[in-house]
């Protein structure tokens, strides 16, 4: 393995599209969603550790997760965990990530990815990811394209400028409505935005310099990165940041991004939908995660349950059917984009005397 190759993982996010599973407390990324043995995070450090070295991979996440990243990564050292002592978004952690890793080795070479989606062909992510790495330099900052299958409305989308395999990157775009999203998959050159990226320390950190130079002077005490004064500087410096994704405040505004066509698989496991498409499934369509499921007349339904649960389900068609410990949810599988409202109001309703 190249000791210049480095991973950030970004390990802090809340999960609330899945809930009742995923809670503030126990979000998505630390879930078995998959019925694997394995949680989100555990799959992805393992995929990543295949081809970087397991001390040259870094969590960036908050204090409330340390304990369980540790419990669950029990190799992992106290050092590789970057805690924001509030929630700023993707930029500035990902700056004070790249801050520490640079102190270390001003050769590095970071992949930046999230703990929490799903790709199964691991070989396909590490062959991009090398290719990724061979294109990496002080003009390069590297982001990876999904070709998209549908006209989905929940991602990004990347603009190519040619169909070259390292294309610069035309035009970003957020989230668009379903008829230019249609446009975009008939066009061609647009890909989903997968947030996996790959560039130099020192690459990214002149991007920041040129675009974010506030931020960059909140983290401009080189000495302090590998201490014992790292963590206090983390505490007084990190919430004076903005809050701005690494989008936002770099690759939508910067001229050295280039995109590279995915070969792997991929899913961000937004919804319990995604979830059911990524499931295997009977004849009838019903996925089944966990459950022992008798059915008539049903299908199109994802049924997850605690360990071997028996369930019945008798005139149900494209329903998600969730059960944990404290919570039973039977939802439409049409208003699963509408589970972080009404999980907020089901548990302000169970909250009243």
């Amino acid at each position: 393995m190249n000791k210049d190759h480095y991973a950030l993982i970004m390990a802090g996010g809340i999960g609330s599209r899945f809930w009742p599973e995923s809670t503030p407390e126990y979000p998505k990324q630390f879930l078995d969603l998959t019925g694997t043995g394995q949680s989100l995070l555990q799959q992805t450090f393992k995929r990543i550790a295949a081809f970087i070295p397991e001390s040259n991979i870094y969590f960036l996440t908050t204090e409330q997760y340390r304990s369980i990243i540790l419990e669950q990564l029990p190799t992992l050292m106290e050092g590789q965990l970057l805690c924001e002592p509030v929630q700023r978004n993707t930029a500035p952690c990902v700056l004070m990530g790249v801050k520490k890793i640079h102190s270390q080795n001003p050769s590095a070479k970071i992949l930046v990815a999230p703990s929490d989606h799903l790709i199964r062909d691991e070989q396909a992510f590490q062959k991009d990811m090398m290719d990724a790495f061979k294109h990496s330099n002080a003009d390069n900052l590297i982001t990876f394209g999904i070709r998209p299958s549908h006209p989905a409305t929940g991602y990004g989308y990347i603009k190519s400028e040619n169909s070259a395999s390292l294309a610069a990157v035309e035009e970003f775009t957020e989230k668009p409505d379903l008829k230019t999203a249609e446009r975009y998959v008939t066009d061609g050159a647009y890909f989903w935005n997968a947030g996996i990226f790959v560039w130099s320390a020192d690459a990214i950190l002149k991007a920041f310099e040129a675009y974010e130079p506030e931020m960059c002077q909140l983290f401009s005490d080189a000495s302090i990165w590998n201490t014992n004064k790292e963590v206090s500087y983390i505490q007084s410096q990190f919430p004076l940041a903005k809050e701005i994704s690494i989008d936002y405040a770099i690759l939508e505004r910067s001229p050295w991004v280039k995109v590279i066509p995915a070969r792997f698989d991929w899913n961000d496991l937004g919804s319990w939908s995604a979830l059911h498409s990524e499931t295997d499934q009977d004849d009838q369509g019903n996925a089944v995660i966990n459950a022992q499921l008798f059915a008539e007349d049903a299908s199109g339904n994802l049924i997850k349950t605690s360990a071997e649960k028996k369930v019945l389900l008798v005139g149900l068609k494209d329903y998600i059917v969730v059960e944990n410990n404290s919570v039973l949810m039977i939802l439409p599988k049409s208003s699963d984009q509408d589970i972080k409202k009404l999980g907020s109001a089901a548990r302000a309703e169970w909250k009243k005397p």
